[in-house]
């Protein structure tokens, strides 16, 4: 009897995984785009049984293997952050990937409390990237500013001004900063301030922002937008408040006259026309 269930066994056709040969995957990321570590996910059969649980490691990489073949009900979950529910299907053998799961933190949905917030450079960043010979970038950032924002009644009505140190350019490569910083781009001597003062906030739906304003760069003021992300309100360690944003938005640079460029022989520009903007703030509540 032994023998013939051996041979029965054997006799499975190639090829066939066995049943529990089936996982789901997932990368796991806070609003802010960096890894969430030590994420859980827990998979739920059709009957409602909880069939796996498994911790993700320190890149926010996990995997929930041994599934059989079916439907199932993925649940993402994190300290201090909102659980994610995703429904997948999956096939023996196989791996059902969720992709990247973007989780918010707790509390991430609560707007700042109207009033004075002052932007903390320390903690900030302005990041400028340019398109080099049309292969490559250049990423350069702004190491001095201010900037204040007013939360307002409704939030609506908040404004943001922020000041630039043009000359505070930086690229990792002084020959590269002091051509910035003379008339054939930023031209600090005639314009040592680049400004911000927003003209409207409208929401776009969860965490997402419109946010309109009037950028002056090298004696030019044009108006712009930046696609703003509300990342959250809360306590820091030495007894105030802070609230975080993260802001992009693409600028022409002849709309600003910097206009200087070096053709190559193929005919594409050494230097791209458009300047991408990052922008990552973190303001303290004042009083």
């Amino acid at each position: 009897m032994f023998e013939m269930d051996l041979g029965q066994r054997q006799a499975a056709p190639r090829g066939t995984a066995p049943a529990g040969a089936g996982a789901v995957t997932a990368t796991v990321r806070g609003g802010d785009g960096w890894p969430v570590p030590e994420a859980v996910l827990t998979v739920i059969d059709g009957t409602g049984n909880q069939v796996a649980r498994v911790q993700g490691d320190a890149q926010g990489s996990v995997v929930a293997s041994g599934l059989r073949g079916g439907a199932y009900t993925a649940i993402v979950t994190a300290v201090g952050f909102e659980p994610v529910a995703r429904t997948t299907l999956v096939h023996d053998g196989t791996a059902a990937t969720l992709g990247e799961v973007e989780l918010r933190r707790v509390g991430g949905a609560d707007l700042p409390a109207p009033g004075l917030w002052r932007i903390d450079p320390v903690h900030s960043s302005i990041q400028v990237t340019a398109k080099h010979l049309g292969i490559s970038s250049i990423h350069g950032r702004f190491n001095e500013f201010a900037g204040e924002v007013h939360i307002g009644n409704p939030v609506e009505s908040s404004t943001v001004e922020v000041q630039i140190v043009a000359a505070s350019i930086d690229t990792a490569n002084r020959m590269r900063d002091d051509h910035l910083r003379n008339p054939d781009f930023l031209d600090v001597e005639r314009y040592p301030e680049i400004t911000f003062r927003s003209t409207g906030l409208r929401p776009r739906g969860g965490d997402r922002w419109d946010l309109d304003g009037e950028l002056t760069l090298c004696g030019v003021t044009r108006p712009v937008r930046l696609d703003t992300r509300f990342a959250g309100v809360g306590p820091d360690p030495w007894g105030g408040t802070r609230a975080s944003a993260t802001a992009t938005t693409q600028l022409r640079r002849e709309d600003f006259a910097m206009t200087f460029n070096q053709a190559l022989q193929s005919g594409i520009a050494a230097i791209g026309t458009t300047l991408k903007v990052e922008i990552d703030i973190q303001a303290v509540r004042e009083g």
